[in-house]
């Protein structure tokens, strides 16, 4: 598979971080076709501003840009709650694409500020950074308050969850497409760490081909017949 590698660079990229993660050949095949190497730490973000020098560069590769979810099949008029349940059902393979360290903590992660109740997306925790990463999930375009609600669940992650030792919370927008100079200058003034990346996925299937699909018991009867 190295052997499909635009460059050097990009193949010496692949054989470090395989040897890093202990990918095994499929995997390696996966991150090679997703084109991890043009996708890491591309995402638009504040890191320089919100953290510091050495933090803000590991926080940053953490990061990509596009998402690919190509592990799942959704109908084109898809809502969030669809979205985070079908990553949560697929965790593995969104562990994958996310990348080394995190660990899932929850979704729809219940805190209180005042008297009102508030649920994030996904909440997950970086081993490496030592961090809570709040990520929450957008099926439309980048709005400038998708940031500001993102700055406020960070700041109760912060205040709420975060424990002695703990890194400063980061968080992750992912949504559908954002203008990347709309996203810099709704970040520019956030005093919380946030990255801005978009999704893709590849396998969305139109609503009346996917109610003509076979269900797995039908596939499995018809498995049986053939036996």
């Amino acid at each position: 598979m190295i052997n499909k590698c635009q460059s050097r660079q990009e193949a010496l990229y692949y054989v470090r971080s395989t040897i890093e993660h202990g990918w095994s050949r499929s995997v390696l095949t996966h991150q090679i076709e997703s084109g991890l190497w043009q996708r890491e730490g591309k995402a638009v973000n504040n890191f320089n501003a919100t953290l510091p020098a050495v933090r803000s560069d590991l926080a940053q590769q953490t990061l990509k840009d596009p998402y690919v979810f190509d592990f799942l099949a959704l109908t084109d008029n898809y809502t969030e709650r669809e979205l985070e349940q079908g990553l949560v059902e697929h965790i593995t393979q969104f562990l994958l694409e996310l990348g080394s360290g995190f660990a899932y903590m929850g979704k729809q992660f219940h805190i209180q500020v005042g008297q009102r109740d508030f649920y994030i997306d996904l909440l997950f925790y970086h081993t490496h950074l030592h961090c809570h990463v709040v990520i929450e999930l957008k099926t439309m375009d980048f709005e400038p308050e998708h940031a500001g609600k993102l700055n406020f669940y960070i700041k109760a992650v912060d205040e709420l969850v975060r424990r002695e030792g703990d890194a400063p919370t980061i968080g992750i927008l992912l949504c559908k497409n954002k203008d990347k100079l709309v996203a810099e200058y709704a970040l520019s003034d956030i005093q919380k760490p946030i990255g801005v990346s978009e999704y893709q996925l590849t396998q969305s299937l139109p609503e009346n081909l996917q109610s003509q699909l076979p269900s797995i018991e039908e596939i499995e009867q018809g498995l049986g017949g053939e036996l």
